[in-house]
């Protein structure tokens, strides 16, 4: 059985009368230890099926197992304790406790999780050996977003979750960020990123999903989503 499964997955948004598939009939299996990336147009789906993977959003139907697990029949409760202990997620806009340091963000993660990663042993690994005592103001976007990934490391989860970890960055602090995610990956650390850096999907990815419309309209290795994609819309991306 694959680490991460999709079987099925089904979301709905009402508006008025209008009903929206954000996810319409979603599958798909990610193994222990596989990059995934997940590409596609603005309002495809992508986040949708992030979301619902890290248990902040349900589905309507399907499964969605994690380590065997359904987390779409999880009570509530079981949902929080999931987002705690079993997933990472890193934001857009790095979602940091703005009043606390570098370090005590990472420590805050770590306090509510069952086998931590030392705070400062994760941001020294990163670079950020010298910026434990600074407040997010004063980092720059590239770093708050290396704080941000090490807060998620930091809760030793078994998958982490970014959402286009690089699109609200300079473009000269996105190879800081981006180095980070490959030395993860290089590590063994099952990750499913939504992003628009397509040569770091095709560098580092092992996997490569492109959502159209809310299903799933290419899957595979890099070389055979982006060497001869089949979808027109996946070349204009």
């Amino acid at each position: 059985m694959a680490f991460v499964e999709m079987k099925d997955v089904y979301k709905r948004y009402r508006t008025g009368e209008v009903v929206t598939a954000a996810s319409d009939g979603i599958n798909f299996t990610i193994e222990k230890g596989e990059f995934a990336i997940i590409v596609g147009p603005s309002g495809a789906g992508k986040t949708t099926v992030l979301n619902i993977l890290g248990g902040m959003d349900t589905a309507d139907e399907g499964q969605v197992l994690v380590d065997g697990n359904d987390i779409v029949q999880y009570t509530p409760k079981q949902l929080i304790g999931y987002r705690r202990h079993d997933i990472g997620f890193v934001f857009q806009f790095y979602n940091l406790v703005q009043n606390l340091t570098a370090l005590e963000n990472v420590e805050l993660a770590a306090q509510i999780c069952h086998d931590p990663i030392p705070a400062a042993e994760a941001l020294e690994a990163v670079g950020l050996g010298h910026r434990l005592d600074n407040f997010p103001a004063q980092l720059s976007g590239g770093q708050k977003q290396r704080v941000a990934i090490i807060r998620s490391l930091a809760m030793n989860p078994d998958v982490i979750l970014f959402d286009e970890p690089t699109s609200a960055l300079d473009p000269e602090m996105v190879g800081e960020v981006l180095s980070v995610m490959k030395e993860l990956a290089e590590a063994g650390m099952t990750m499913v990123v939504v992003t628009h850096e397509m040569g770091f999907a095709r560098e580092v990815a092992n996997r490569v999903m492109f959502i159209n419309e809310g299903t799933i309209a290419e899957e595979g290795t890099p070389e055979e989503v982006f060497g001869a994609p089949k979808s027109l819309s996946l070349i204009h991306i």
